[in-house]
């Protein structure tokens, strides 16, 4: 019983500041996307990918969030994006405050979009709000159609789902049908994008969806 205590008292704590963040966000009419996915399904990818789908439509920046490193925010400096790398030294999440931080470093009167890039992880990041306003998942064909039954939290909570690596269809067995009939189980409203980052096969459809919620931001 203390334990779920403690988890309700921090959550609400984290709930608060995420609060203040959406404040800022939308102060500047900047639309901040929360992208969530296990290692490796292909968050940066994606991100470079719509740099140089918006770049000339929005102009970008970038949250980085890892455990160690800064390999990821290197490539989005090199496009001449504005970025801020948080490690957080092992906590499998970012959470609210570390947003906080970060917002304070980045150039908010010249922004319309940002990407919040997670912690590689399908639990954690579920749990914590840092006062975006879309969730995104990620998930990649090799990491296979079950992960919707094992992390229902993740599928339930988004947004919008990318499916990312479709290129690799023919060399896994990865079932489409079952896969989106089961995400959509958990979350019948959720938008789905069927991507490939390598070919860029469904990149232009994610980048028309971006587009049409900036402008919604931009209007609020």
């Amino acid at each position: 019983m203390r334990r779920v205590e403690v988890l309700k008292s921090v959550t609400s704590a984290n709930d608060a500041i995420a609060a203040q963040n959406r404040q800022i966000l939308d102060k500047h009419r900047i639309l901040a996307i929360n992208l969530m996915s296990s290692p490796g399904a292909g968050k940066t990818s994606l991100i470079l990918k719509t740099i140089e789908g918006l770049r000339s439509e929005l102009k970008l920046a970038v949250i980085e969030g890892d455990v160690a490193s800064k390999i990821d925010a290197d490539k989005i400096d090199k496009q001449g994006i504005p970025v801020v790398q948080i490690n957080t030294g092992g906590s499998c999440s970012l959470e609210a405050h570390m947003i906080t931080s970060a917002l304070d470093k980045l150039p908010l009167e010249n922004m319309d979009l940002l990407f919040i890039e997670n912690v590689g992880n399908l639990i954690c990041p579920a749990e914590f709000a840092l006062g975006e306003h879309k969730k995104v998942v990620i998930s990649s064909i090799p990491e296979g159609d079950d992960k919707p039954m094992k992390y229902p939290l993740m599928f339930t909570e988004a947004d919008a789902l990318v499916i990312n690596k479709v290129d690799l269809l023919p060399h896994f067995e990865f079932d489409l049908v079952r896969f989106r009939k089961a995400v959509k189980g958990l979350n019948p409203k959720v938008k789905v994008f069927e991507v490939s980052c390598k070919t860029g096969a469904g990149i232009d459809a994610w980048c028309g969806w971006i587009l049409t919620e900036a402008k919604r931001v931009c209007k609020s």
